[in-house]
């Protein structure tokens, strides 16, 4: 089979196969996160922004190539998640910019495109680290437009290009030195490759492409409206519960669930599954998660009624905006936890994104945060280094004051709200939160999800590590140990303070214990105990 031009039908199913092929890999790509903590995400992300991609492709009518590209550019910017999503969200807009006006596509026309999507993504990260998806991205750009020159055939050209991109990414480990510690290449770069073969895959098939990773997400576009009807909630019962179980492939119980209903979230580790689902049938929900094991925590809320609700006193609300000021600042944090959810609004944030390791808000996400919030100054604290490139986009898009201190931990952000003074004007403020937030130190204590090395340290499987500033400082097999010389390598004669946020599945007085524990080695130190609430990560710690 020779195929010399794409058009717009051909490109949607390129896009299609693409985020098929990618979401069947997506746990491949998370797998090669560096350190072997259970937050790898960056194959999620790309999927995640590969759908809203499609969702949006879906929706354009014509046969145009140019209008498909840009549908998947829209598509992709406000779906992305992550910096790997983000950074894949530029790449398409790039290529969209690459073929706009164009009805049909050659070879040319693709390597150029190509080239105008690494460009774009190059400009839009501060700082590029060679050895990740922007090196593979490049390297597919610079050889394509070479090929072009003589190659005519769409499939020999996408075959040749992936092939020389797979080779760029297996030399990703020679550029980032941790990537070769861990014995891993880059995940972002892995999972574009993922894209450009599922694209190849469904150009070359002569079949009508299923659509399977997307299918959930596509829908009649309904209008946008501020006054939805409860009847438009399709699925009423916001459900969730915790699993207790001695089961670690959950992935079936998934799949069972996933049919009924949406906004599911499960994750677990350590014996433990949280589940949130909105379904019309809880009762089915909790019956096939009894299969697992015992249930706790069971919280059902019918949404229908408290939207019914919840206009009635928007309606008042609405009546009384008039009369009241607006606020000079507004903040907008993403957190996860109940507990340490309870800080941040005795902090005074006026919209709490749920997210954090394993599960990044979309820019979506944090415009629709932004354009709920009053404040005449907005300030975003992701409180994670892989959802600050989303919230810079949702600034970007957004026509309000809005400012994104870059926290990256949950005590840097808490620390940052700490230090605000309402009176001060937005500059002064974002210097003295930059000052305060530089004198905090944040630590974690997790499991290996995967046997690992680093540093010349072996690390097996559901090992307890204990993590700070991007350093594994701690392994063993007990919690409690590894958390106390976790502190003892990082607590230093300059802090003073250290709190402790006990995570689920860690009970109170185990961390009283550990905390006691704590006082007595450090005795000049004042040392606290909060319920943060927080998944898969045993305690997080911070030092001031």
């Amino acid at each position: 089979m020779r195929i010399t031009n794409i058009d717009g039908t051909l490109l949607k199913k390129a896009f299609i196969g693409a985020a098929n092929f990618l979401e069947e890999n997506k746990e491949e790509v998370n797998a090669l996160n560096v350190f072997p903590v259970p937050d790898g995400d960056t194959g999620t992300n790309m999927s995640l922004t590969m759908k809203s991609a499609v969702k949006h492709i879906l929706e354009e009518e014509e046969n145009n190539a140019g209008k498909v590209a840009l549908a998947a550019s829209n598509g992709s910017l406000m779906g992305a998640r992550g910096n790997s999503g983000v950074i894949l969200s530029q790449l398409f807009r790039g290529f969209a910019n690459g073929l706009k006006d164009k009805e049909i596509v050659d070879t040319s026309a693709l390597a150029e495109a190509f080239k105008m999507a690494s460009d774009t993504a190059y400009k839009a990260v501060m700082k590029p680290t060679e050895g990740t998806i922007l090196t593979v991205a490049r390297g597919c750009a610079e050889y394509g437009l070479t090929l072009a020159r003589k190659e005519r055939d769409i499939l020999i050209f996408l075959e040749k290009v992936i092939e020389y991109g797979n080779y760029i990414l297996n030399k990703t480990p020679e550029m980032l030195p941790v990537l070769k510690q861990a014995g891993v290449v880059d995940a972002g770069g892995k999972g574009l490759i993922y894209v450009l073969t599922g694209a190849y895959n469904a150009i070359t098939t002569g079949d009508e492409i299923v659509i399977d990773a997307v299918k959930e997400e596509v829908g009649k576009k309904k209008p946008i409206s501020h006054t939805v009807e409860t009847a438009d909630i399709e699925f009423g019962y916001c459900t969730e519960f915790i699993i207790n179980t001695d089961l670690d492939d959950y992935e079936e119980f998934r799949r069972e669930i996933a049919e009924l209903g949406d906004s599911l979230l499960v994750v677990g580790g350590e014996g433990l599954i949280k589940v949130h689902i909105h379904t019309n049938n809880p009762g089915r929900v909790l019956e096939k998660a009894l299969a697992l094991g015992e249930l706790n925590d069971i919280k059902i809320d019918n949404m229908r009624y408290q939207h019914s609700h919840i206009i009635e006193e928007e309606k008042m609300d609405n009546s009384k905006k008039s009369d009241k000021p607006i606020k000079k600042y507004s903040f907008i944090t993403v957190s996860i936890g109940e507990g340490i959810n309870a800080v941040f609004n005795e902090l005074n944030v006026d919209y709490i994104i749920p997210g954090g390791q394993t599960m990044n808000p979309s820019t979506e996400d944090i415009l629709k945060a932004v354009e709920e919030v009053e404040g005449e100054n907005i300030i975003i604290l992701p409180n994670n280094g892989n959802i600050i490139l989303a919230a810079n986009q949702a600034k970007e898009l957004s026509n309000k004051n809005v400012y994104v201190f870059p926290t990256k931990t949950i005590p840097e952000g808490i620390t940052a709200l700490l230090s605000f003074d309402p009176e001060l004007g937005v500059e002064e403020n974002l210097e003295n939160m930059k000052e305060a937030v530089a004198h905090v130190k944040t630590a974690q204590v997790t499991y290996a999800v995967r046997d690992s090395e680093m540093n010349g340290v072996k690390i097996n499987k559901d090992d307890i590590i204990g993590i700070s500033s991007g350093e594994i400082l701690s392994i063993g097999n007990d919690v409690e140990e590894v958390s106390y010389e976790l502190l003892k390598n990082i607590v230093d004669e300059d802090s003073s303070l250290i709190t402790i946020f006990y995570g689920n599945g860690v009970e109170e007085e185990q961390a009283v214990q550990l905390s006691e524990k704590i006082e007595e080695e450090f005795e000049d130190h004042d040392v606290e105990v909060i319920y943060g609430g927080q998944p898969l990560y045993y305690y997080i710690f911070s030092i001031e």
